[in-house]
């Protein structure tokens, strides 16, 4: 026998009209693969590596003898971050109703460059507003160590040192290191990309989660 229950129905008819809501929207912006999505791959630079239900991306090419991963998740799109502008003497300045109502976001993302019997280089960096803001910059002579998260990698890395902030380099090694990245096409496109693939996938998960607990909810 199936019970009813008046707040199951009420979840139920509210979940159903979220659906409808987003597959319209989505209908709206053209369904199927996104023609950025599609200008990105074609340029054969990089290979996106994504599943279903997973939040993780990871986006992989070869440099010469490199392997690169660059990888983020989209679980960053709930934690929009606010930018605040201050004049001269330190003050915040008020920002418009336009700027307030468009937050900007900030996918954090674990770039990693992977040389054979080399090591490999593990770099935290943001992509905001179509530039990577690099945090540090990390180098294993066990590559593994640098992409592995297992319990033993994990245990392997403490007490290495992982060198200093990337804004306590010296400036003119700092702008070495962006040239660097930027070579290896880890530069402004690749930083507008991230966000925007990013709040196209996180859409395409919500509406099948959406669907998911409908389905549970109305059994």
């Amino acid at each position: 026998m199936t019970f009813f229950w008046t707040a199951d129905v009420e979840l139920a008819t509210k979940l159903k009209e979220e659906i409808q809501y987003e597959k319209e929207a989505a209908e709206q912006a053209g369904s199927g693969v996104p023609e950025f999505v599609k200008e990105f791959t074609a340029d054969g630079v990089w290979k996106i590596e994504h599943q279903d239900a997973h939040d993780e991306v990871a986006l992989v090419r070869q440099f010469g003898n490199e392997t690169i991963r660059v990888v983020f998740s989209i679980g960053d799109l709930d934690t929009p971050q606010e930018v605040n502008e201050y004049d001269e003497e330190g003050n915040p300045i008020a920002q418009d109703e336009d700027a307030t109502s468009n937050p900007v976001f900030a996918i954090r993302c674990s770039i990693t460059i992977n040389k054979p019997n080399t090591g490999a280089l593990s770099i935290d960096a943001v992509a905001e507003d179509g530039n990577f803001a690099v945090d540090n910059v990390s180098y294993y002579a066990d590559a593994s160590l640098a992409t592995e998260l297992s319990a033993e990698a994990d245990w392997k890395r403490r007490g290495l040192y992982v060198g200093p902030q990337f804004d306590h380099l010296d400036v003119g090694v700092q702008e070495s290191f962006e040239k660097y990245l930027d070579e290896r096409d880890i530069g402004p496109a690749l930083a507008s990309f991230i966000p925007e693939f990013a709040e196209w996938k996180e859409q395409k998960e919500y509406t099948k989660w959406l669907e998911h607990v409908h389905k549970f909810v109305s059994a």
